[in-house]
Formats: C-alpha cells, sequence, structure tokens
C-alpha cells in the first residue's frame, strides 16, 4: 500500500477517512477536505485532516 503524502492532499479534495473509533474495523468515512491538520509531509498511519462536516480522521484512500 502506498503512503499518501501530505502534498496530494489539499482542501477540497475528496478523500476516505478512518476515524479513531474507527481504527479496530477500519470503516472508511468519505468526505471532502476542509482542513489539514497533520504538519509533517507524512505519516505512517496517515494525514490528519477535518472535513466539511467536522470530522476528524486520517486519510487512507483519495477519491478523486
Amino acid at each position: 500500500m502506498s503512503t499518501i503524502s501530505r502534498g496530494d492532499i489539499k482542501p477540497g479534495t475528496r478523500v476516505g477517512i478512518v476515524q479513531k473509533q474507527d481504527q479496530p474495523t477500519g470503516a472508511i468515512t468519505e468526505g471532502v477536505v476542509q482542513d489539514i491538520l497533520t504538519k509533517s509531509s507524512s505519516h505512517p498511519h496517515g494525514i490528519k485532516v477535518r472535513l466539511r462536516d467536522g470530522t476528524v480522521g486520517r486519510v487512507k484512500v483519495l477519491l478523486d
């Protein structure tokens, strides 16, 4: 599985994230990025973002 870097994500990008409470199951939540919360260029568990609806999680898949 290739890692997604911070440079791949911009506000307005459609993504699939895993929320903290869904980490054991890996359930994906889809949405549009509002803010990128991870400051580093990469993270082993995924870049943390806030979606437009306020949901926070780590990006697992780019949908655009």
